[in-house]
């Protein structure tokens, strides 16, 4: 019998974050799910308990759980700003991940970007390797970084550009090759099995969540 672990999740309302939390609270492996929230997400479960968070003070919150999931992220243009983008895509990670270090968490899985590099000359993709980066340094014995391409799924907002994107996308298909767009139930199955697996710190490009996502399951229940 594996054993029984707790799991946090922040992020809990977005595209990859919902089918995340449907496959948590799911998982046998998973005793307890908890969901830090800036407001109450309508949703219960024997296993789930939803903690209403101050987002600019994750930091100090006490984290309970041997694995902590994070989903957050958003784009420039819902957030109005760059520094607002950096603030969500940034700064919440990374005081995520300290508070999970000094909780004593075992496993940390991150969602990032395909393109994340620090060093890149593109906002977007320089402030996700920059998060990774700092993510990484908080010292979580084993982080997981996972970088999808163009999300496919269900959306409350639905975006022009990604709407023609996704369309492009599927009529070209593999000839796209990393930059084809994945299913966000695909990145969501990946990062539970990464985790239940518990793969070694590293980064999972797009095509790689997608063959972790498709292919059957080498842990516990």
């Amino acid at each position: 019998m594996a054993e029984s672990r707790a799991a946090l999740l922040v992020g809990a309302t977005g595209l990859i974050g919902s089918f995340l939390l449907q496959r948590l609270l799911a998982a046998g492996r998973y005793a307890r799910v908890t969901v830090w929230a800036r407001r109450d997400i309508g949703r219960t479960h024997p296993k789930l308990k939803v903690e209403i968070a101050d987002f600019a003070r994750l930091q100090e919150r006490r984290v309970e759980a041997e694995d902590v999931f994070c989903c957050l992220g958003t784009t420039i243009k819902q957030a109005g700003s760059q520094a607002a983008f950096r603030r969500v895509d940034y700064d919440y990670p990374v005081a995520l991940a300290m508070a999970a270090a000094g909780g004593g968490a075992r496993r940390l899985l991150v969602v990032s970007a395909l393109g994340a590099n620090p060093d890149s000359r593109v906002f977007y993709n320089r402030v996700k390797g920059e998060m990774e980066v700092a993510v990484r340094a908080a010292g979580v014995p084993r982080t997981v970084f996972f970088r999808p391409s163009l999300l496919s799924g269900p959306r409350v907002q639905e975006r022009l550009g990604e709407k023609i994107g996704l369309v492009v996308g599927n009529v070209l298909g593999s000839l796209l090759g990393k930059y084809r767009p994945i299913h966000a139930d695909l990145v969501a199955a990946a990062m539970l099995k990464a985790a239940e697996e518990d793969r070694s710190t590293g980064v999972l490009e797009s095509e790689e969540i997608r063959r972790v996502g498709l292919g059957p399951p080498r842990g516990g229940p």
